[in-house]
């Protein structure tokens, strides 16, 4: 088998992308997320343009990056170190480009509530910049990321895609005015665009520090170090966690699909399986062989209390798959987590 090859089945790819050959842009490509997108892409052959203002993204995330995919595949990759909120840069990047992998974004809604202007500014007008760059690009397909905060207090599970209630924080705002936007560019200027709605993503290269960090790997580290694990309310909110190599496998069969039918929808990206804060402490705990104890906290505001997801949509009409479930994907990503965060690699 060829590395190409390797490199489909590994993410699950469409068969349709070995026959691709095109200019796709990431943006928040140093990111979490991002940095998956582009290390797949450039594995099978694609040519990636990433933009990326280092705000929340990482250096180091492109760098192992780099040193996954090897020298020949990297140098068909060029960083453009800019923001979304300026036009001409969004307009600059999209130049060539076919596919946009639109994953810049303030995320998390505590930040959101400390600081809605910021985030307006990067999830409501940057996306409003890419969507005018690339409309006047004339790029054939849009995918953007959304969030599961968009069904904001709708408390019917599991959350099926045109059945949402009143968002509970200005993230979650944000994130659905995108969706907005996107379908209606799609009515008035013909732009294919596809939204993912994320459910609660983790994996490899997720950054653990600072207060707006997810919460597995700021719980595996506080477990590497001997703390308490912080649980916010009484560890029953439950929520949909979904591996990376699932938000891959979306994001390309999102921006590969020939069916008309598929496209100008969004869609949940999840596994479609709730597990509780409790549940997932034990399950890290017991996963990682270490005593660990648990502090709770008052109930974070603008928190959604359970969260779960019908992916029916995406499997009729993308094919999606997911690869992995919580304990798979955990299982996968924490020998990334102990090296990064254990005794070898804490003072790195």
């Amino acid at each position: 088998m060829t590395e190409l090859a390797k490199a489909t089945v590994a993410a699950r790819l469409p068969p349709e992308l070995l026959g691709v050959r095109a200019r796709w842009l990431v943006t928040g490509g140093a990111g979490f997320i991002g940095s998956h997108l582009v290390e797949t892409l450039l594995s099978a052959g694609q040519e990636v343009v990433t933009l990326d203002n280092f705000a929340t993204g990482r250096r180091r995330n492109l760098d192992l990056v780099r040193a996954s995919v090897g020298e020949d595949n990297w140098a068909r990759h060029r960083l453009i170190e800019a923001d979304i909120r300026e036009l001409a840069v969004c307009v600059g990047a999209c130049e060539g480009v076919r596919y946009v992998l639109h994953q810049a974004a303030l995320g998390s809604v505590p930040r959101s509530i400390a600081d809605p202007l910021l985030s307006h500014a990067a999830n409501v007008n940057g996306t409003l910049n890419m969507l005018v760059a690339a409309r006047d690009a004339k790029v054939r397909r849009f995918v953007f990321a959304s969030s599961s905060s968009v069904y904001g207090d709708h408390p019917a599970l599991p959350k099926v895609e045109d059945v949402i209630g009143r968002q509970l924080s200005p993230y979650a705002v944000t994130k659905y005015v995108a969706e907005l936007y996107a379908s209606v560019f799609a009515r008035s200027y013909g732009l294919q665009s596809v939204g993912l709605r994320y459910f609660n993503v983790f994996g490899a290269r997720q950054d653990p520090a600072g207060p707006y960090a997810a919460v597995i790997p700021r719980w595996v580290k506080a477990m590497l170090a001997g703390e308490p694990v912080q649980i916010f309310g009484d560890g029953e909110t439950s929520r949909d966690f979904c591996y990376v190599k699932n938000v891959v496998q979306m994001n390309l069969l999102a921006a590969l699909s020939e069916s008309p039918d598929a496209v100008n929808r969004v869609y949940n990206v999840a596994v479609h399986h709730r597990t509780s804060l409790n549940m997932l402490f034990g399950m890290l705990r017991d996963l990682m062989g270490v005593e660990a104890e648990a502090e709770y906290h008052d109930f974070r505001p603008g928190d959604v209390r359970h969260s779960l997801a019908d992916v029916g949509l995406a499997q009729d009409l993308l094919g999606y798959e997911p690869t992995h479930d919580l304990e798979q994907g955990l299982r996968e990503a924490l020998p990334w987590y102990l090296t990064e965060y254990g005794e070898a690699g804490r003072d790195a």
